[in-house]
């Protein structure tokens, strides 16, 4: 019996489909569901009670699939401590990211990490759709926002402020707005998820020692279900956004884009790393997740000192794994 079969055959157990087995392990249904057969055949029993529409554990496999997995989890995790004992980091990163911050500043530094490493290979799904790991056949995934699955695990890489910005020029030709409502009168470029327009901004400001907030609507020049789009909209002037610090970070320092409305604060969001379960929280995803705080917070602290946010954001209160 083939330990790559029995692999197969877990994943077949955890899903209760051939199927999305298949797509989660990146291999046909058919090469799936042979490898069920074949460790069927090998063992004298059927492991699956099959139905036209259900899959689910016979009385044997719900016996025999337990101690499988018990005895799989002991041999990677001999194999890891041989890989942490010998300083071997291996093996592949399929990594989902958005489209700005993959594009322009995570991919970038995962490629460092790979030459750093070079055992390592990288499978990257850049999308702002949300994330599934089962049907994207996906290890990890660098969000913003904490997972809402309790059964998802995650690390918080950093704290995340989002910005009012424009280009220079844009000012120029259309003033600066000092207000929450001199927007109303702006061009404004919004970003869209599944046909859903954010075009709603929430701002907060301390007025006479009390937090006032304001809530504005303005109208939308330009939204885009591509959040990257939305930043090239900007630096190219065609409007005023809002934006991550991390995403619009490289345009800041560089004068491309500049802060708005510096004393009203929008929601502040946070950068996390999840994984679909302990067992894809390998060595690799540590030192992975470990060189996103690092640069990270490396990115952060040069806003910090340019005046661009505030230092409280490189607080971590260290939530995760």
């Amino acid at each position: 019996m083939q330990l790559e079969d029995l692999r197969v055959v877990l994943k077949v157990a955890e899903f209760r489909s051939i199927t999305a087995a298949a797509t989660h392990l990146d291999m046909q249904m058919a090469t799936a569901s042979a490898a069920v057969k074949r460790v069927e055949v090998a063992l004298g029993v059927e492991l699956f009670v099959r139905t036209t529409r259900h899959l689910r554990l016979s009385t044997a496999g719900e016996r025999y699939l337990p101690q499988c997995t018990a005895a799989l989890s002991m041999l990677d995790q001999a194999k890891q401590t041989i890989h942490n004992d010998l300083g071997i980091i291996s093996g592949e990163i399929r990594l989902a990211v958005s489209s700005d911050l993959g594009r322009n500043i995570a991919i970038p530094w995962v490629d460092d990490f790979m030459v750093q490493y070079p055992q390592v290979t990288l499978r990257a799904h850049v999308s702002d759709s949300n994330v599934d790991f089962y049907r994207d056949a996906l290890d990890i995934a660098l969000r913003y926002g904490a997972p809402a699955d309790s059964n998802l695990y995650g690390f918080k890489i950093c704290n995340v402020p989002r910005l009012l910005v424009a280009s220079p020029e844009y000012l120029e030709l259309h003033g600066t707005p000092t207000q929450p409502k001199d927007l109303l009168n702006h061009q404004c470029l919004f970003y869209q998820l599944q046909n859903i327009l954010n075009d709603t901004w929430h701002f907060s400001c301390k007025e006479s020692g009390a937090e006032r907030s304001y809530k504005i609507k303005p109208s939308a020049y330009c939204a885009s279900n591509d959040g990257d789009l939305v930043r090239r909209w900007c630096v190219a002037g065609k409007g005023v956004a809002v934006k991550s610090c991390l995403d619009i970070a490289q345009d800041l320092l560089a004068g491309r884009v500049v802060s708005l409305m510096p004393e009203y604060n929008l929601p502040q969001g946070e950068l996390w790393l999840i994984s679909p379960s302990r067992q894809s929280i390998t060595p690799t995803v540590r030192l992975l997740r470990d060189m996103f705080r690092e640069r990270t917070k490396a990115l952060l602290t040069q806003l910090v000192e340019q005046g661009f946010i505030e230092r409280h954001v490189l607080e971590d209160d260290g939530k995760g794994f």
